[in-house]
This record gives C-alpha cells, sequence and structure tokens, in this order.
C-alpha cells in the first residue's frame, strides 16, 4: 500500500472570526480540536498503518496532528515539522477580517488575493502588528513580505517531492497536517490541477483527504473521509 491523507488542520480561532491568519501562529478552537478528533476516527477506521507523519511549524496543524495522533494510538511517533508546510503568507492583509476587506475592496478584489494563483496579497509594512512574531522559524534567507499561492507551491512542493515522495514511491504511507494553501499547492501537483481551475479549490477544515497511489507513483484514486463535508476537487488525472 502507499496512501497518502492531506488534512487542513481544525477550525482555528482565526477561521472562527474570519481573519486571514497566514503565518501567525494561531490556536485551533473547542469545534477545531473536535473537527480533529473527528478527522483521528475516520482515519483509524480506514486500518492503514502509518509509516510517516508531517506537519507546519504553526500549532494549529501541530496540534490537529498530535490530536490524530492520540485517536491511532500513535502518541509517541515522530513528527517532522517544516516551515516549507506553512500556511501562505498573507502579507498585509495578515489578521484582517475578511468581510470587512470585501466592503473596503470589493468581492472580485479580494477573492483574486485569497483564490488566484499568482497574484499576491499586499505587502506586509515594517509596521505591521504581527510582523515581530511571524518569522521565527523561518530561515532568513527565505523570509518573504507576501506570497502568492505559487510562491507558496515553490517551497511546498520542492519540500514534499525531496522528502515525502521517495517513501510514498517505496509504498510508505503517509499522512500530512497542513493548511489551506500549503494543500491546495500539494494537491496542484499531485492531481494535476491547472492554474484557472485551482482559483476553484477550497479545502474543508477537519476533513482527510485520502489519496491512493500506484506503483508509479500514478494516482489511482482520491476521496475526502467524510463525505457530507466534501468540496468539488477540479481534478485533471
Amino acid at each position: 500500500m502507499n496512501n497518502l491523507i492531506l488534512l487542513r488542520h481544525g477550525q482555528s480561532q482565526w477561521n472562527k472570526e474570519r481573519r486571514f491568519t497566514g503565518w501567525v501562529d494561531i490556536d485551533l478552537t473547542e469545534e477545531g480540536k473536535s473537527e480533529a478528533k473527528h478527522a483521528g476516527k475516520l482515519i483509524k477506521e480506514l486500518n492503514i498503518e502509518f509509516d510517516s507523519y508531517f506537519t507546519s511549524q504553526l500549532k494549529r496543524a501541530i496540534n490537529s496532528l498530535i490530536i490524530i495522533l492520540n485517536m491511532l494510538d500513535k502518541s509517541e511517533a515522530q513528527i517532522n515539522k517544516a516551515w516549507e508546510l506553512n500556511e501562505r503568507h498573507y502579507g498585509e492583509l495578515t489578521g484582517l477580517n475578511k468581510d470587512e476587506m470585501i466592503k473596503k475592496h470589493g468581492d472580485r478584489q479580494v477573492n483574486i488575493w485569497r483564490r488566484s494563483y499568482e497574484t499576491p496579497p499586499p505587502p506586509m509594512s515594517t509596521k505591521h502588528l504581527y510582523r515581530k512574531n511571524i518569522y521565527k522559524n523561518i530561515p532568513k534567507e527565505m523570509i518573504r513580505e507576501n506570497e502568492s499561492l505559487k510562491d507558496t507551491f515553490d517551497r511546498a512542493v520542492p519540500y514534499y517531492e525531496k522528502n515525502i515522495e521517495h517513501l510514498i514511491r517505496s509504498k510508505k504511507n503517509v499522512l500530512i497536517s497542513a493548511h489551506g494553501n500549503s494543500l491546495r499547492a500539494l494537491c496542484k501537483k499531485i492531481l494535476c490541477v491547472s492554474n484557472e481551475k485551482i482559483i476553484d479549490f477550497e479545502i474543508p477544515t477537519g476533513n482527510p483527504l485520502l489519496i491512493e497511489f500506484k506503483d508509479n507513483l500514478e494516482v489511482k484514486n482520491f476521496k475526502y473521509l467524510d463525505s457530507k463535508r466534501a468540496k468539488n476537487i477540479p481534478f485533471n488525472v
């Protein structure tokens, strides 16, 4: 077997408040913890033995994975943490309410900042409220002021290719707990989603996406484990 599960962390406090979170280290809500527990239950029902676990450097993804590992009776498992799997850097939008930004800039512009492939949000100013808090785990030479989804792709996918792809090729089972945009980037690569269709691709919180591979890393099948909370996947495979 060579299976990959991609999980967007459970609801965070800023998800609940509809704020752009990005690289700010915001934790889970109680609902988010419940989502992670439910995800762990669904994963456990698969009866898959996982070989490796990966997550970002942000506690909403880390804590979601820890909850799942407890559900799987794997609390002592090694966790691989990588900043490359962090959420997209939302620049000057970081911490701001999405609805207020829609009122100020219009739905079309905010949707471009949120969903487009190559257009980044405005860069983070030197006086931004959260500027001092977001770079602690980022290599100095990799620090950015904002990111498009393409920028996120350009860090997340090389990390995946270097550290995870060979495990799947060796018939290992892998679980990744990360973020909406870093997982959109991975799905773009794995499921061959086009630049145009990636705009409509949204990953729900706390719903594991199971991807099954053939021996040559070709995708055999994929599905959300909670079909009631599934989102459309604009795949090209």
